[in-house]
């Protein structure tokens, strides 16, 4: 599977195991530990979400920035693993809820995210630099001439693209373990101390330590009858303050303890990326020598501006694309997350382990790095069977084809929420009525399958165009220039919670149909334009 690429390949995607491991727990659990750890809103939970998200991407340009200036990728990666490290410590330390004091106690937790967020800015776009340019190396090159010569059209082998889906199917890997760690951890405790998971008791618990007079019969109800369901030892629960206090404060202690999980995935990388160090480039440097004094020529300093202002043209238009895919894409861990709490029956999928179970909306957050790691190897089977045909679309034309998949996602999503009521309407609905309309699991694994080869179109392609593309001392930059346009679609992340909240199901998937849409009419109409920028 390595054979034709980089030795330092293989060791580059285990480093990034950790944090991917991180990230995932991070998507699956963030949105419902904050809304249930401080009572909030899914719109303010948005907020806070939103700018998280877009700091993890617009940080990694100043990441790049840093690299590029000190040339020194490889200390800079390993003080992001660090960092993250320490910002996860901060959020897991456990807490009580409800808070005493909600402004110091949120504030402690944003200022968590946000060394998470500056961690993952100094390591993730100088790692993907760092991959690409093991594609560029001299001596990787040799080797490629000398064990496989040329392609039929006489052009060098390019293993790029299929290098970058190896490298996002392997980190995606720890990915897949962990909405399963989280969900086990935060239920395992909620056992040891006598409750069982229910998804709509936090949200209720909230709304009645607040204000009880403020709820509706059927939500008073529906707390009185979940309460009793949650408690393992079958009694009847006549103290409702005392319940749910208890229950909130377990409930989230469990997500927590679950972060723990991920600092040590994050020591396990810091380990691999040091033995490993050796191994791999470092982004920029040349492998054209000039002797003391030398100078290029001067013909050749124009021709080389006028090709990296053209090369950044390109760039920042394939960045301009993808903010909006990652406008939607990332729905999954903020209103897709929400709908699987409030519209699938997650007790079909609930996995008794004994000491443990696992159950939860967060649990879907697996099924994307499974799908990646699935559908990858058959993804470049598929790619590599054009290549010898000479028929493999071009970079570019993949990432627009991934954009009109993802549109058709959330045109299913669409479909399927037509029969649904909205969100307002779950208030004055009985637990028996809103356990009827619940749906199918199989309605979340359909959406992230296609989401998924929407992402497999796009996200390892994109890598690949902008390691390409990139002039060679901008790199990092560029990469970190990538993931800020990923930054400016997460920072409107929020936009999907307002529209979960305030419009109907139906409409709500179809804003982020129709923007995929218009991104792929956009994309295809500058294909050869890009591709001949890219040759």
């Amino acid at each position: 599977m390595f054979k034709k690429h980089p030795k330092g390949l293989l060791a580059a995607a285990l480093t990034n195991m950790g944090e991917r491991f991180g990230f995932y727990i991070m998507m699956a659990i963030l949105t419902l530990f904050i809304s249930s750890k401080f009572g909030l809103s899914e719109v303010t939970t948005g907020i806070i979400y939103s700018i998280f998200y877009a700091s993890i991407y617009v940080l990694a340009l100043i990441g790049g920035l840093i690299a590029d200036k000190t040339q020194n990728y490889k200390h800079t990666i390993m003080w992001g693993l660090v960092l993250m490290a320490v910002g996860y410590f901060v959020i897991a330390f456990p807490t009580p809820t409800p808070v005493p004091n909600l402004p110091l106690y949120l504030a402690l937790t944003c200022f968590g995210l946000l060394i998470i967020a500056f961690g993952n800015g100094l390591f993730k776009g100088n790692l993907q630099a760092l991959v690409g340019q093991m594609y560029d190396k001299k001596e990787y090159k040799e080797r490629m001439l000398a064990e496989y010569g040329t392609e039929k059209n006489g052009k060098p082998i390019d293993m790029r693209d299929s290098g970058f889906q190896l490298f996002y199917m392997f980190i995606n890997i720890g990915g897949f373990f962990a909405p399963f760690i989280a969900i086990g951890v935060r239920n395992w405790f909620l056992k040891i101390k006598g409750f069982d998971y229910n998804a709509h008791l936090p949200e209720l618990a909230h709304k009645f330590l607040g204000d009880p007079t403020a709820m509706s019969v059927d939500q008073v109800n529906n707390l009185q009858t979940y309460a009793n369901e949650a408690t393992l030892d079958g009694s009847v629960v006549t103290n409702l303050t005392e319940f749910t206090t208890n229950y909130l404060d377990t409930f989230n202690k469990g997500f927590q303890y679950a972060f723990f999980a991920t600092i040590v995935a994050l020591g396990i990388s810091l380990v691999i990326y040091l033995l490993n160090l050796s191994k791999l480039p470092d982004p920029g440097k040349s492998d054209v020598k000039l002797k003391k004094g030398e100078k290029p020529a001067k013909e050749e300093i124009t021709m080389a501006a006028s090709e990296i202002r053209q090369r950044i043209y390109a760039l920042f238009a394939v960045f301009g694309i993808v903010i909006f895919f990652w406008f939607s894409f990332h729905q999954n861990g903020y209103s897709l997350t929400y709908f699987a709490r409030d519209y699938i029956n997650l007790d079909a999928i609930d996995i008794n382990l004994g000491f443990t179970s696992i159950k939860g909306a967060e649990i879907f957050q697996s099924i994307n790095p499974f799908f990646v790691v699935v559908l990858t190897p058959i993804i470049m089977f598929i790619f590599g069977a054009l290549k010898r045909k000479d028929r493999e679309p071009s970079t570019p034309k993949k990432i627009g084809i991934g954009m009109g998949i993802a549109a058709l996602a959330y045109l299913f999503f669409l479909v399927v929420s037509l029969a649904l009521p909205d969100k307002s309407s779950l208030a004055t609905m009985s637990a028996t009525e809103l356990s009827m309309m619940k749906l199918t699991p199989w309605v979340m694994v359909g959406m992230y399958f296609m989401l998924t080869v929407a992402e497999l179109f796009i996200s390892p392609l994109g890598l690949s165009f902008v390691s390409k593309v990139a002039p060679p001392h901008l790199q990092g930059v560029m990469q970190g220039a990538w993931l800020a346009a990923t930054a400016i679609g997460n920072s409107i992340l929020f936009i999907g919670g307002i529209l979960y909240t305030s419009v109907p199901l139906w409409a709500c998937w179809m804003v982020f149909s129709i923007a995929c849409a218009l991104s792929m009419i956009v994309m295809l109409s500058m294909v050869k334009w890009l591709e001949r920028v890219s040759q």
